[in-house]
């Protein structure tokens, strides 16, 4: 490849990298970790933590009926799958279910969940955290409130109607956030949630590859985003979770990685 070729691929990676690390920034607005999520925990949310089985000082239950997880122990971590579901979610759900690991899926509202209201109802039936990815996938930082609202508010009332709850978390798109996003998501109980870790699945179909970014980028209290619409992504899964179980890692939901504490509406969650 010509030296000249090669200098602007290397600078558009590192335009790539400063834009993400940008973007998980939350455009400069404040975030909580994991770790700091649980350290405020206060008794009412252990005891609820407790009730609710999300873990905390090692009570309660886990996702598929195992022990709950204490993550201030446990080297925790969560999976998380955004954009579906999709054709290759069944075959997700049942690597994950083989393998005893509680995902978090952020789902898309258009074309997804109204396409596959069967998988949807699978996903929260066995265990895994449903979440929101807005309707569209329209970045919300570019949108009036009444947009954001909608773009939330539909995706919200079609997973209400599948599953009968309401979800409390959300991502969105890009990881783009402002004011206007977290006072809408706040006013629909909804907390954002980023991650630490991306394979970039949309841009390859290499499966290997989409692994060894993931466990390259592994750590404590990490959260790792992949979607499940990408036909690398899912073959990738079994390897990814074979390392990191070697490596030491359980895997656990959002809300497991932060109890006892909880995720707040409108606030924003960040390893």
């Amino acid at each position: 490849m010509p030296r000249n070729r090669m200098k602007r691929k290397a600078t558009a990676a590192a335009i790539a990298v400063a834009s993400l690390a940008l973007t998980l920034g939350g455009c400069g607005m404040d975030t909580t970790s994991p770790g700091a999520a649980r350290d405020r925990a206060s008794s009412d949310d252990k005891a609820q933590a407790q009730a609710e089985g999300r873990g905390g000082a090692g009570q309660g239950r886990g996702v598929g009926g195992g022990p709950a997880v204490d993550c201030d122990k446990a080297k925790c971590i969560a999976l998380t799958f955004d954009a579906g579901p999709g054709k290759d979610t069944p075959k997700l759900l049942d690597t994950l279910k083989a393998e005893k690991v509680p995902a978090t899926f952020f789902l898309l509202g258009k074309n997804h969940v109204l396409k596959h209201p069967d998988v949807v109802r699978r996903i929260a039936d066995e265990g895994h955290e449903v979440a929101n990815h807005t309707w569209s996938h329209r970045r919300l930082d570019e949108l009036k409130k009444d947009e954001i609202r909608e773009e939330l508010s539909l995706t919200q009332n079609a997973i209400e109607k599948i599953t009968g709850s309401n979800p409390t978390l959300m991502r969105p798109p890009q990881g783009r956030i402002n004011d206007d996003v977290s006072e809408v998501s706040k006013e629909l109980g909804l907390a954002q949630i980023l991650w630490s870790a991306t394979a970039k699945d949309y841009s390859t179909t290499d499966s290997e590859l989409i692994k060894s970014r993931i466990v390259d980028q592994a750590g404590r209290d990490g959260i790792i985003l992949l979607h499940d619409i990408y036909d690398g992504t899912v073959p990738a899964v079994p390897g990814i979770i074979n390392e990191l179980k070697e490596r030491g890692y359980t895997f656990v939901t959002v809300p497991q990685l932060l109890s006892p504490g909880r995720a707040n509406p409108g606030e924003v969650y960040r390893p």
